[in-house]
C-alpha cells in the first residue's frame, strides 16, 4: 500500500515541478527571443496583455505551483497512460491538443481565436513557439522526474522550483519599486 501512495506522490510532484520549470523556461525563452516586452506594448496587445514589468506578470511563475497541482490532480486518473511507453508523446498530444486546438472559446492564440477574433494573425502566431516549447519540455521533464524518483533528482527539482518562486517574488518586489535594480 505504501508503494502505491509513493507512486501517486511521485506523479503529483513530477507534474507540479515539471509544469513549473517548463513554464518558467518557456516564458524566459519568449521574453528573450520573441520580444514579448515590445510585442505586449504594441497597440493591439496592450489591450489584452499586461506589460512584462507588471507585478502580476512577475508573480505568475511562482504561482504555477498551484496550477501544476490542479493539473496533477486532473491527470492523476490517467497516470498509467502517461507513465507507460511513449506516455510523454500522449501527454504532449493531450496538452497541446486541449490547450491550443480545442479551447472552450475563441481565446487569444488558439485555433478558435484565429477564426472568431479580430486580433491580427501575427499576434496569434507569436506565442506558438512558446506553447510548443512548454508542451515538449513539460512532458519530457515529467517523464524524466517520474522515471527517476531518486532523492538527488527530487532535491534538484525542489531547488529549481524554490528558485523560481524566489525569483518571482523578487520580480514582484522590483516591479513595485521596493528593491532597486
Amino acid at each position: 500500500m505504501q508503494k502505491s501512495k509513493n507512486e501517486k506522490l511521485d506523479f503529483i510532484w513530477g507534474i507540479v515541478s515539471a509544469h513549473t520549470i517548463a513554464y518558467f523556461i518557456a516564458g524566459l525563452f519568449a521574453l528573450l527571443f520573441l520580444n514579448y516586452k515590445a510585442e505586449f506594448g504594441s497597440e493591439v496587445m496592450s489591450l489584452i496583455m499586461r506589460p512584462v514589468d507588471s507585478p502580476w506578470v512577475a508573480v505568475g511563475p511562482g504561482l504555477q505551483i498551484f496550477r501544476g497541482a490542479v493539473l496533477a490532480f486532473i491527470l492523476l486518473p490517467f497516470k498509467d497512460i502517461f507513465t507507460a511507453k511513449y506516455g510523454w508523446l500522449k501527454l504532449t498530444a493531450l496538452i497541446l491538443g486541449l490547450s491550443y486546438f480545442f479551447t472552450l472559446g475563441p481565446t487569444f492564440g488558439s485555433f478558435e481565436g484565429y477564426l472568431y477574433t479580430t486580433i491580427p494573425l501575427q499576434y496569434h502566431l507569436l506565442g506558438l513557439p512558446e506553447t510548443i516549447l512548454y508542451t515538449f519540455l513539460f512532458a519530457l521533464l515529467f517523464l524524466f522526474l517520474y522515471k527517476r524518483p531518486e532523492k538527488l533528482w527530487r532535491i534538484i527539482s525542489i531547488v529549481f522550483v524554490i528558485l523560481i518562486v524566489v525569483m518571482s517574488l523578487l520580480g514582484v518586489l522590483d516591479s513595485l519599486g521596493i528593491i532597486a535594480n
